[in-house]
């Protein structure tokens, strides 16, 4: 059986690593990533599209030149899109949180298992811990990348709105703003960050401890350890 410390460290891991899982899911399950107002111009009016959108669904409404609202619908973000490389970016994003998913439940389980056990292989001790919270940390910092170069380089808000609303004409200007979904993410970066210290800090001190149980045979003089 472990001992109480270790159990009580990596109980405290086991619970970074099931909120971070558990925001995962919610920022995979909303659609408040971004809001966005999109502008178009046309020869006798302008209309300006505002969207509320995730990575799979969404919301649009349509405002006509003083503020009219002329309709509301509801959207799936792939059928709207037309540009295969955004459509591309967006399902690659989808997977990156997939696999920090998977990442997140397997550093769950590494940490419940060295909260009750003690596992012989190495990699199922902190060493495993280690190396699924880095990877759902990077995965994570990915997905925080490449969902804002797919607004700005592909227009996403702009295709999205084009699909809603397909007579649409000339794109003037767009406003966005991210929604809690996606500052949500810098939260289970922080807390995978925080499993690796807690984690840390158990195997520093047990090595540590360790290193001062081996001291006094190092410092013994030589007749007795011939002796």
């Amino acid at each position: 059986m472990p001992s109480r410390k270790k159990t009580g460290m990596f109980a405290s891991a086991f619970f970074t690593c099931v909120c971070s899982f558990v925001i995962i899911c919610v920022v995979l399950a909303t659609q408040h990533w971004m809001s966005s107002e999109v502008r178009f111009s046309g020869t006798n009016s302008s209309v300006t599209v505002s969207l509320t959108y995730g990575l799979f669904s969404g919301t649009c409404e349509q405002f006509v030149d003083a503020g009219l609202q002329v309709s509301e619908k509801t959207f799936q973000v792939a059928d709207n899109l037309s540009n295969t490389k955004a459509k591309g970016m967006v399902t690659a994003i989808i997977v990156i949180l997939v696999l920090s998913l998977l990442s997140s439940l397997l550093s769950s389980g590494f940490t419940c298992t060295n909260a009750v056990s003690n596992p012989y292989q190495t990699f199922l001790g902190p060493t495993g811990v280690y190396t699924w919270n880095s990877l759902c940390g990077i995965f994570i910092l990915i997905a925080m990348i490449l969902f804002p170069v797919n607004i700005e380089e592909n227009g996403l808000s702009v295709e999205l709105a084009r699909g809603c609303f397909s007579f649409l004409q000339t794109h003037s200007k767009s406003a966005h703003t991210y929604g809690y979904s996606y500052w949500i993410m810098l939260l289970i970066i922080f807390l995978n960050i925080a499993s690796i210290i807690i984690i840390y800090f158990y195997d520093h001190a047990r090595y540590s401890k360790k290193k001062e149980q081996e001291r006094p045979i190092e410092n013994a003089p030589k007749d007795v350890i011939l002796f």
